[in-house]
This record gives structure tokens, C-alpha cells and sequence, in this order.
């Protein structure tokens, strides 16, 4: 029987990537990108381990940036999402299995290099000791989110995408991945983000809108301000995921609107929950509290801890996108 744990069970370990560099025209500095990047895995690693793969040439940058508790490995990278260019792992009964989706750089939307990425998850495998299966379906980890119940949170314009699957019907993609998962439910949100359509993003991953929690409901972005482009989007998700039975827990977008690019995609959906606590995504907002609030209900018994966020937004992801949880034997029960 395959299964895969939700994010809430046990970890073994984290594993993330190291950036390269920041992309040109976001106005962030490579610095600031591997400070950004570091923040969050330093915070992971005071609570679990965290497996960090770094290409050779930035080994001398990760040294200054990481904590020592922190295993590094070398490894050829274009880039550092690790959420999505990294194995999504399962149990096949009692025996850890890395699901190595077939990744195109969300669909050839990028212009940055992205075909060494699709060999890390193979990597990862071999470095947890983990079954490797190679899947067809191209998808990343992004664009999934489980609730451990068997069911399983899509995205149309991501795994219906036409640069991603174009030869695949919806029955075909979803025999795939609940036979890759163990689900038996998946629920289609029509679209994500405006954000992410744009160049270089993901077209709609799921784990910036919505994700299950262990009281069985699930947290929606819900922006407020009705200037923004996505201010429609709560009401239409959150019909479709009642109709679905399912209770929704709305989390306010924070106030910030734009920033020197367009409309900013800022979300708290996208945090990590790991052994003991959940790294949140902050933005210096006013919302901040909110969110922290919220999630301190739903995980009452881990610490809420905030980290500065702006700098991965603007490369075009948050705290999820950059982590891929390994999860721990004992989450499984046969």
C-alpha cells in the first residue's frame, strides 16, 4: 500500500537546495538571495536535520551562510526550488520512495537552464537510501498538497498545463498520481495566483493558495483589496472546496499590494510545517500577526516561527517552495 504522510508527520529530514544566484531584473543581489535561503534552513536545522545540496563552486559561499549542523552535498544545480525539482517521497508499505517526477521547468517557462534539475531527485534518492520511481507525469511538489486521507489538492493550468502534458486527459494524470501518492481524491482548483503566470513562474502551484491541515481544513489566500487581481479568486475557491466538503479556514493576504515589478503574489499558505514547529512567511505587515495567530491554532503544539520571505517572493517562490520534507518511518501505519 503506497502512501504519502502529510507535511504534519514526523520528518527524518529536510532537504533544500543552495541558490546559484538571484535572477536578473528582480533587484535582489546574490547575497541576499543565499542569505534568504540560508535564514530558513538554519531555523529548519534547530528542529530537524536538514540535507542542503550545494554546487561545488558555492561551497565557499555556503560555508559563511549555513550552520555547521547542516549536511552539505555537491551536486550540479541550475537552480535551488527544491520543493520542485526534488523527489516527492512516499511509503510503499514500510519502504521509503522517492517519486522522481519528470520536471521541464514548470513547463519550459523559464528562461534560466533547467535539465541538470531534472536529475536531483534521482541524487536525493541515492543520498536518502530511498527507492527511486521515475514518473512520466511532468509535476513538481509545488503543485500537489495531501491531506493523508487520500486526498489531493490540483491545479488545471499546472498538471493540465499543454507545455507540461499535453497528451494526457485528465483521467490519465489523475490514475497517475494517485497511483504515485496513494490518493484516491483529487480536487482541481481551476487556477492559482495572478503572480505566477507571469515569466518564470510556476502557472498556478497549488501550495501558494490553499493546503489541508490536521484538523481537517483547509487554509485559502483570500486577498482582501479588491484592487488586487486576485480578490475574485477566494469566493470562487471557496465554493468549490465547500462543494468538495470541506471545511475553509481563510488566511488574509498581507496589505502590500505591489512592488517594483507588479502585483505581488505575498502569501502565508506557503509555510513548511517540520518536527516541532512551522516556518511561516513574513513581509513585515501588518497581516504578520494575523497569520501567526491562525497558525498557531491550527499547530498549537509547535513553535510559529516568522522569517522574512520578501527576498524568495521576488525570486518567485516563499519558504515552501524551497523545502522537501523527508518524512519518518513512524508516520506510516500499516
Amino acid at each position: 500500500m503506497i502512501t504519502m504522510p502529510p507535511e504534519w508527520s514526523p520528518h527524518t529530514a529536510t532537504w533544500m537546495g543552495y541558490p546559484r544566484a538571484a535572477y536578473a531584473g528582480t533587484g535582489i543581489r546574490d547575497d541576499e538571495a543565499r542569505i534568504g535561503w540560508s535564514a530558513v534552513a538554519n531555523a529548519i536545522s534547530e528542529h530537524e536535520p536538514v540535507q542542503m545540496l550545494v554546487h561545488p563552486d558555492d561551497q565557499r559561499h555556503a560555508r559563511k551562510t549555513l550552520a555547521s549542523a547542516i549536511e552539505r552535498h555537491d551536486a550540479i544545480i541550475d537552480d535551488a526550488w527544491l520543493r520542485d525539482s526534488g523527489p516527492t517521497f512516499v511509503f510503499d508499505a514500510q519502504v521509503l520512495t522517492a517519486i522522481d517526477w519528470t520536471f521541464n521547468g514548470w513547463g519550459d517557462h523559464t528562461a534560466l537552464a533547467w535539465d541538470q534539475d531534472d536529475a536531483v531527485a534521482r541524487q536525493i534518492a541515492d543520498w536518502s537510501q530511498a527507492r527511486h520511481v521515475r514518473s512520466r507525469l511532468v509535476n513538481e511538489g509545488g503543485g500537489i498538497h495531501v491531506d493523508g486521507q487520500g486526498r489531493v489538492l490540483l491545479t488545471e493550468t499546472v498538471q493540465r498545463d499543454p507545455h507540461r502534458n499535453p497528451d494526457w486527459s485528465r483521467e490519465d494524470i489523475e490514475a497517475e498520481i494517485h497511483a504515485q501518492l496513494g490518493t484516491h481524491e483529487a480536487i482541481w482548483l481551476p487556477r492559482g495566483l495572478y503572480r505566477d503566470y507571469l515569466d518564470h513562474g510556476t502557472r498556478g502551484h497549488v501550495d501558494m493558495v490553499a493546503c489541508f491541515t490536521p484538523a481537517e481544513t483547509v487554509l485559502l489566500h483570500q486577498q482582501l483589496n479588491s484592487d488586487h487581481p486576485d480578490w475574485p479568486l477566494f469566493d470562487e475557491l471557496a465554493v468549490l472546496l465547500k462543494d468538495s466538503g470541506l471545511e475553509v479556514l481563510p488566511v488574509p493576504a498581507p496589505t502590500t499590494l505591489r512592488d517594483h515589478r507588479d502585483w505581488v503574489d505575498y502569501s502565508y499558505i506557503n509555510h513548511y510545517v517540520l518536527n516541532g514547529a512551522v516556518i511561516m512567511p513574513s513581509f513585515n505587515d501588518p497581516h504578520d500577526d494575523r497569520a501567526r495567530e491562525i497558525l498557531s491554532e491550527v499547530y498549537p503544539r509547535r513553535a510559529i516561527i516568522p522569517i522574512d520571505a520578501r527576498v524568495l517572493f521576488a525570486l518567485g517562490g516563499g519558504v515552501h517552495c524551497i523545502t522537501q520534507q523527508q518524512p519518518a518511518a513512524e508516520s506510516v501505519t500499516i
